[in-house]
């Protein structure tokens, strides 16, 4: 069975940036599952396994525009301290919800100098070239539930 849109793919990886550092990675014990084409991976790392099948290796690079996207300096502000109410300590890492022009997103904190706070609205890996080592361990029909909820349930999914 191929990897299509709809089907349950469970993979290993290791992700890297362009400088060697490994940004993250799945391995056997924990796999990582997920249903192509529902918007739960990048656009390049699905694209890149569209039509694979178990037992199918790639190393793939994917550029920000199908990963995360380039880095965009309007979306780093400095507020004052005083906008975070209710948090005793502001430090650079933390993340909060916040509304924008195009709905909720994430900010991470990036610097805290007396009573200015830089917030990034970019995701972490935006303009970061992403550079994968895929191993396919399984396709599969996703159950009725799975489709239903968006997401995979047991073994490298999700439970509830």
């Amino acid at each position: 069975m191929q990897i299509t849109a709809n089907k349950v793919a469970t993979i290993t990886y290791i992700l890297k940036d362009n400088d060697g550092t490994l940004i993250d990675q799945a391995d056997k014990e924990s796999p990582f599952a997920f249903i192509l084409g529902n918007g739960s991976i990048i656009p390049g790392l699905e694209t890149a396994l569209e039509g694979k099948s178990a037992g199918d290796k790639i190393n793939v690079t994917i550029e920000p525009a199908d990963g995360y996207g380039d880095r965009h300096d309007d979306m780093i502000q400095i507020m004052s301290k005083d906008m975070f109410e209710g948090v005793e300590e502001v430090t650079p890492g933390m993340q909060f919800h916040a509304q924008t022009g195009e709905g909720m997103s994430v900010v991470t904190v990036t610097a805290v100098e007396d009573d200015q706070v830089t917030i990034d609205g970019n995701h972490p890996l935006a303009g970061v070239t992403l550079n994968f080592d895929v191993d396919v361990l399984e396709v599969r029909d996703p159950t009725e539930e799975e489709l239903d909820h968006g997401h995979v349930h047991g073994p490298g999914g999700h439970n509830h």
